[in-house]
């Protein structure tokens, strides 16, 4: 881990997540803190961080809080080689149907976009034909 520790507002500024995000994510217990100051400010560190981004990510996948914190526990214990009571090749085997969980709802997002860019081509011409008159 090594490495100095932040207060909540710098790990604000690094993730793009708003202080409020980033302690709601302390309270549902999907990445607390790694320690407080002696004057019970919250810090954090790289490793900390790192995990706030993972959760970023899948918050517009659709994950839900169960989900998040399932795939965030095979991560932490693949990463951590301390696969505690499961063979690590189920945790790997879960992990794959994460991963495939993922490349499902990022098909249904690329597809949303594609209709989102099409409907902007659409007023954009029509805004041009107008613009003409």
């Amino acid at each position: 881990m090594g490495g100095k520790h932040m207060q909540i507002g710098e790990v604000a500024d690094r993730t793009g997540l708003s202080l409020r995000t980033i302690r709601h994510y302390e309270d549902v217990d999907l990445a607390p803190p790694s320690a407080r100051s002696q004057g019970g400010f919250r810090l954090y560190t790289d490793d900390d961080v790192a995990r706030l981004l993972v959760i970023k990510r899948m918050k517009p996948l659709g994950f839900t809080l169960e989900e998040m914190r399932d795939l965030l526990t095979i991560l932490d214990r693949l990463q951590s080689g301390t696969p505690g009571d499961e063979d690590p090749s189920e945790l790997a085997k879960r992990l794959a149907l994460y991963r495939t969980l993922v490349e499902e709802r990022c098909d249904k997002m690329r597809a949303r976009l594609a209709d989102a860019e099409q409907f902007s081509a659409e007023l954009s011409a029509e805004l041009r034909k107008h613009n003409r008159a």
